[in-house]
């Protein structure tokens, strides 16, 4: 299959990309490098250096494409309540050129990486997909409007869609600046610096942590599963949470406990649709997971 990856110079699109690549697909990746790194690409992908923010630049690298995954986006909360136009460009703009130069290029199908952080301040846990979403920043916003321009196009326009939404996604390449960062690449960077783990408020808060590979294992299946594409969206998660005070315990360092900030206590993805429609599960426990994460972190540094 011809399948092209935005945003594949990343964190959790790298990993696709080689995952893609090693079953044996032809794979065209499109990144700007703004949060990506070139040296995250894979050398038998066909790298194209553009922003998704141009559709005319984009459109004639869709031609002949089986699938699209956009995962492409700019991932900083902060950046988005400072610069809500910017973020707004990419990440909704952005998002609606994919799905536009997707349609008029007839690809079988649009994967489309959504994010938890839609959920908002809903309280209610697990979190399944039908809770109404209730956005605290910007970015979270816009993740969410991704989710119903793919609805809408497969609806309006006969595109094949379907959303991810990703739970606090760790491991290999994982990013040290952006949105919901998580406080395992925290404590990595605090480790190599010599520093103690801090930890908020009590540490009891906690978060679905999802292993990379698992991620990209469920974007497969939303690629290959051919009776889903109507603009459905799906749990990525662990469907379990671990606190703070775990983590730091599996990260085996010293700890300091600052002042709590204002966040949401708990994260529990209900991520039974996935099992069920998807066939997916995920494998990576959260022992296992850190380990990986932690010997590839030593092994970069």
């Amino acid at each position: 299959m011809k399948i092209l990856v935005t945003g594949g110079a990343g964190f959790i699109g790298s990993n696709l990309v080689d995952a893609l690549i090693n079953q044996g697909h032809q794979v065209k990746v499109l990144d700007n490098l703004s949060t990506g790194k070139k040296e995250n690409i894979n050398s038998k992908a066909d790298f194209v250096l553009v922003d998704i923010t141009d559709l005319e630049a984009i459109k004639p690298h869709f031609q002949g494409i089986d699938y699209v995954f956009h995962v492409a986006a700019l991932p900083r909360v902060q950046l988005s309540i400072e610069d809500p136009i910017k973020t707004h460009q990419i990440n909704i703009n952005g998002t609606l050129n994919i799905l536009l130069a997707a349609r008029d290029a007839k690809v079988k199908k649009v994967i489309y990486s959504a994010s938890s952080s839609a959920l908002g301040s809903n309280k209610n846990l697990p979190a399944r997909e039908d809770f109404l979403p209730i956005p605290i920043s910007p970015y979270a916003l816009q993740k969410y409007v991704g989710e119903h321009y793919c609805r809408l196009f497969s609806l309006l326009y006969d595109l094949p869609t379907v959303s991810l939404r990703y739970f606090n996604v760790y491991g290999p390449r994982m990013a040290f600046s952006g949105a919901y960062l998580t406080v395992i690449a925290v404590f990595l960077q605090q480790k190599k610096e010599g520093k103690k783990l801090t930890i908020t408020g009590d540490g009891s808060q906690t978060r679905d942590f999802t292993f990379v590979s698992d991620v990209v294992a469920a974007n497969i299946l939303a690629m290959e599963n051919e009776k889903i594409g109507h603009g459905e969206v799906f749990n990525i998660g662990c469907g379990d949470n671990h606190s703070v005070n775990e983590i730091a315990k599996l990260m085996k360092g010293e700890t300091e406990n600052i002042p709590p900030r204002i966040e949401p206590h708990d994260g529990l993805a209900d991520i039974t649709k996935a099992k069920e429609i998807l066939g997916w599960q995920p494998k990576i426990k959260i022992e296992e997971g850190i380990k990986r994460t932690v010997d590839w972190f030593n092994f970069l540094f």
